[in-house]
């Protein structure tokens, strides 16, 4: 059986899976990722689990992995396989293709972002499968996003490529942590949303998930809060619309899984928007908090067709 190493690096936990060349996932594990440990013991850990999955991997099929591909948050050089910056973990220009190959004897690695990543899987084998041009939007935490062009997806020049989070949709709005006022995380993103329910609610334990819940019951004061966030949502995708002109716009993330609480509101407000532009269709996510994880495995398998075509 030939198989991939995949692993999605997050703030607090990892996913990981070994991944056969169609995309199916042959084995799946997670572990935590330690970051109250410092940034050394991140990357420990990272390597560890990647030296555990490649001997289940042994086990199970009795080969070693072909490849790697990892996942990670924050600012990333592909091309030379960095992981520039990431606040979440602590770490600056870190050489992880280099490390991961060293720990895994050799094999080939591929590195990528990871909501980049989860885009890439959910276009070839997700809920963007088939179509030539989409945008994926993970409502998490943040907001970040992916093109998709004809299967892969567009980092753009200098590897920003998709930040829709940073799309300033209320001029003079909330301070975002990019430094701009009014970004479009600020107002739509899990953790925006919480900030407005607890606040109006007055319940300082608030999130979104309980915000959603209160509009599913009607409650005027979690309406508001809701109309706000999808309104801003839905600005920041008319304007990706009217610059990148996908046939579908993919939402995923935390936030997408309030289901038709979101994406009823969401259609309706992004139709009213448009004028001259062809609509999107606007869709959940399919693949969850696999995605990245499987994205991973796809851009390794990506690294070895490229090595044996060069």
């Amino acid at each position: 059986m030939k198989y991939v190493i995949a692993l999605d690096v997050g703030g607090t936990g990892m996913k990981a899976a070994l991944v056969a060349q169609d995309g199916s996932v042959l084995f799946e594990a997670r572990r935590p990722t330690g970051r109250e440990h410092g940034p050394d013991a991140v990357v420990a850990t990272i390597l560890d689990f990647a030296a555990d999955l490649a001997q289940e991997g042994r086990t199970r099929f009795g080969a070693a992995p072909l490849a790697a591909g990892v996942a990670v948050p924050g600012t990333i050089d592909e091309k030379n396989g960095i992981a520039v910056f990431s606040a979440n973990l602590g770490w600056r220009d870190l050489p992880m293709r280099k490390l991961l190959g060293e720990r895994l004897g050799g094999i080939p690695v591929a590195l990528g972002h990871d909501v980049r990543s989860g885009g890439l899987a959910e276009g070839r084998v997700g809920a963007g499968q088939g179509v030539e041009r989409f945008l994926f939007i993970a409502l998490g935490t943040g907001i970040a996003g992916a093109i998709g062009i004809e299967g892969t997806i567009e980092a753009g020049a200098h590897g920003y490529g998709g930040e829709i989070g940073h799309v300033v949709v209320r001029p003079g709005g909330p301070q975002c942590g990019c430094g701009a006022r009014g970004c479009l995380e600020t107002l739509a993103s899990a953790s925006a949303v919480s900030r407005a329910w607890a606040g109006a609610s007055g319940d300082p334990e608030a999130d979104a998930a309980a915000c959603a819940s209160a509009v599913d019951a009607g409650d005027p004061r979690a309406l508001a809060v809701w109309q706000d966030a999808v309104d801003a949502l839905a600005d920041g995708i008319v304007l990706a619309q009217s610059l990148l002109d996908p046939s579908t716009v993919i939402v995923g993330g935390g936030l997408a899984e309030a289901g038709d609480t979101l994406f009823t509101p969401l259609r309706a407000a992004v139709t009213e928007r448009l004028t001259f532009q062809m609509p999107p269709k606007v869709v959940p996510a399919m693949l969850k908090d696999t995605a990245a994880s499987l994205g991973a495995g796809l851009l390794a398998w990506d690294l070895l067709s490229m090595e044996v075509t060069a």
